[in-house]
């Protein structure tokens, strides 16, 4: 039986099967090589730091807090009215004081290549404490996410501090995988199938294939995760 979770491989079956460890899973199914791949995939993202690298599509929620005070005086700086550049009075617009945000931040981003990362659907639903829900599609967003996963919402947005932001996006490396990730999807693979049928091989050494692989994976984590102590 197929796994459940079915990412999108960062090693395909066939680029696993043009390489040396070809042999290892001469016996393996069709099936049995996706769910490999599929696993050695999660395995990556997981010794990143449960940085998502696989394309994705997720719903995140974050508190509103803070908010850049340059953004919401209602003096001499701005060049009209806000009222009249947005429509709506400036007591709403400006929610009466310094209890609006502006900015966002996602919890996914490009650690590495930004030019091979994609956004794509980003939803915005704001639920407030008062006034109800309102729903931000990205051509009301004022810019982002970037490549921090930084978003930056318009004055006049009625976000005050306290709301719940929960938003939806898709990203991931869908431009194209970087070669490296392709490497250490592969190197992670190998290393499963030897531990489960000949964790001694010392023809394979799966503990230097596990320690290439997180090498490699040290680049896109953090420096908390599991694969930091390996960068070195």
């Amino acid at each position: 039986m197929a796994d459940a979770d079915t990412p999108v491989p960062l090693c395909t079956v066939a680029n696993f099967m043009e390489s040396p460890f070809a042999d290892l899973v001469a016996g393996y199914s069709t099936a049995a090589l996706s769910d490999l791949m599929s696993e050695a995939t999660r395995a990556c993202e997981g010794a990143a730091g449960d940085k998502r690298l696989a394309p994705f599509t997720l719903t995140e929620t974050t508190r509103a807090d803070g908010v850049d005070p340059d953004e919401y005086p209602a003096g001499a700086s701005l060049p009209m009215p806000i009222q009249g550049t947005i429509g709506w009075s400036e007591a709403l617009a400006l929610g009466g004081g310094n209890d609006l945000v502006r900015h966002c931040w996602l919890t996914q981003f490009p650690v590495r290549y930004p030019d091979l990362w994609q956004y794509s659907g980003v939803s915005v639903l704001v639920i407030r404490s008062y006034a109800g829900t309102e729903t931000f599609h990205a051509s009301q967003i004022l810019d982002g996410p970037d490549n921090t996963g930084h978003l930056w919402f318009q004055i006049g947005s009625l976000i005050p501090i306290g709301s719940r932001v929960r938003t939806t996006y898709s990203g991931g490396y869908t431009v194209a995988i970087p070669a490296d990730l392709v490497r250490a999807c592969r190197l992670m693979a190998a290393w499963m199938v030897i531990t489960e049928l000949n964790p001694e091989d010392t023809a394979h050494k799966p503990d230097r294939l596990y320690g290439s692989a997180m090498k490699l994976l040290a680049r896109y984590g953090g420096s908390d995760s599991p694969a930091a102590k390996y960068s070195g």
